[in-house]
């Protein structure tokens, strides 16, 4: 703690700010990454920090570093940039500001994992598989295990939800004699759940370096209570729709016989 708090002194004096020693009154910014926390490997990245209005200059660290990885200009919230993801930028994040009523506290932390290189580059290894069981068709309020299976050992298993700014669930091994698998159940399951899933591999010795992902399963979840009043809706609507019919053909009728008698 003292070594953080020195470099950061020598950084406030170089860049002509005030010290953050400690987290002021203001609430903690927002944090996340764009186009989500799991970025493939050599791919840009956008990390995200947003505060309040007012806030004079934005801050954004990472885990291990001695200083404040980046420093960026005042306004609502600031975006720092990665444009080749590897190894040595995944990691935890957090930020905070400078306001006139002084630093905020930091906020929540994001954690950044990279997929590992081409597969003729492993150092990881193979992609694994994920399947659903029972099925990956599921309605809603049931509950759905997506299993992701390995042929080579990992410790840790990771599922992530495409387009989610979530960070991916971790699921760690403890029987190091059992078959490297993981499963991750969501019950009950809802709307929220339905898209499409990928799971990763990786070892404790590099967290955040993540295998090739598995190929994608898509999750769908039904409703049986809405598709039951929709079903319900139709008919009605073909009921109404015969009735006027049978009304209009009913009073053609009477007046072609009207039309007979004169």
């Amino acid at each position: 703690m003292t070594s953080t708090l020195t470099a950061l002194l020598c950084l406030g004096l170089s860049v002509g700010l005030r010290t953050p020693v400690q987290a002021g009154p203001l609430p903690k910014p927002t944090l996340w990454a764009e186009p989500g926390p799991v970025i493939p490997w050599k791919r840009p990245v956008t990390i995200w920090c947003q505060g309040t209005p007012g806030a004079e200059r934005y801050l954004l660290e990472k885990e291990g570093s001695p200083a404040p990885w980046k420093i960026q200009e005042p306004g609502v919230k600031a975006s720092f940039s990665i444009t080749h993801m590897t190894e040595r930028d995944a990691g935890r994040y957090r930020c905070y500001y400078l306001s006139p009523a002084g630093w905020s506290e930091r906020s929540d932390p994001l954690e950044l994992v990279v997929t590992e290189e081409e597969p003729t580059a492993r150092r990881v290894g193979g992609a694994p598989s994920l399947s659903a069981q029972p099925k990956p068709s599921v309605p809603w309020g049931a509950t759905v295990t997506l299993q992701c299976e390995a042929e080579i050992w990992f410790d840790t298993f990771h599922l992530h939800r495409e387009g989610s700014l979530d960070p991916p669930q971790h699921l760690r091994l403890q029987d190091t004699s059992a078959p490297s698998q993981a499963n991750f159940t969501l019950s009950p399951v809802t709307s929220g759940h339905q898209g499409t899933y990928r799971c990763y591999g990786s070892n404790s010795t590099s967290p955040y370096l993540l295998s090739q992902p598995s190929d994608p399963l898509e999750l769908v979840v039904s409703d049986y209570t809405v598709e039951n009043l929709i079903r319900i809706g139709v008919a009605g609507l073909v009921l109404v729709v015969l009735g006027v019919l049978l009304f209009q053909a009913r009073n053609d009728t009477r007046r072609t016989h009207d039309a007979a008698r004169m």
